[in-house]
């Protein structure tokens, strides 16, 4: 590749960063020192933890890449996710909420729930929430819903990339236990294959017995757990 190429590159990262930087700017302006982004991942599966990550990302550093972790491929995720949580300089938190407890709360409040566990969770206290789709009540902090927050902030595009990271992992756990699931692919998403192992075994205990088909199989006592 050219120089001039690879300069004109990372010209157009700079600028996507500083794109992305601008709502942390804006609140820093305010007075706020620590701001920290909140996301999640895994709300809509049939099985697994909803997780949670806040991040507050250090002013001035920047990483490239760092994007809505949707947007990224694995290998890339997994890269990014070595640097934010390897940094000594970026204060991360995470939280993890149990399928019984998504069952018990249902998943909005076991979302909330997760957020607060990661905020709690940061080495650093934060004194403003940056938080993608949801709005948080936080008892202490002031709190800004950001709606599509994980391709519009910096601090929130890294904490997704945190919750997707560690929810792979989970998951990648679990398949190990269940491997006739195929959590290590889909997730606990459901994909035919997931549907068509659940009708074959019946869920586990770390299925989401108030999701359906869960729901319906439990009610109908197709379940071998």
């Amino acid at each position: 590749m050219k120089k001039g190429n690879q300069e004109q590159i990372q010209e157009y990262e700079r600028d996507r960063l500083d794109s992305l930087l601008a709502m942390e700017l804006q609140i820093r302006s305010l007075g706020y020192r620590f701001v920290a982004g909140i996301d999640e991942a895994g709300r809509g599966p049939l099985a697994g933890p909803v997780v949670a990550a806040a991040c507050i990302m250090p002013e001035g550093l920047l990483i490239a890449g760092i994007d809505d972790s949707k947007k990224l491929t694995a290998a890339v995720r997994n890269t990014i996710y070595r640097q934010l949580t390897d940094d000594p300089r970026i204060s991360f938190g995470v939280g993890i909420v149990l399928p019984s407890d998504i069952d018990r709360l249902n998943i909005f409040q076991a979302t909330v729930q997760a957020m607060m566990q990661a905020v709690a969770n940061l080495q650093q206290t934060p004194d403003y929430l940056l938080v993608d789709g949801l709005k948080l009540a936080h008892p202490s902090l002031p709190a800004q819903k950001v709606i599509g927050g994980d391709r519009r902030c910096y601090s929130i595009a890294a904490a997704s990339i945190i919750a997707k990271e560690t929810r792979d992992r989970l998951m990648l756990e679990i398949h190990e236990t269940w491997p006739a699931y195929g959590f290590d692919k889909h997730k606990g998403y459901g994909t035919p294959y997931h549907l068509e192992a659940l009708q074959k075994h019946g869920p586990t205990p770390i299925h989401r017995r108030s999701f359906e088909p869960v729901k319906s199989m439990v009610s109908q006592q197709l379940t071998f757990f």
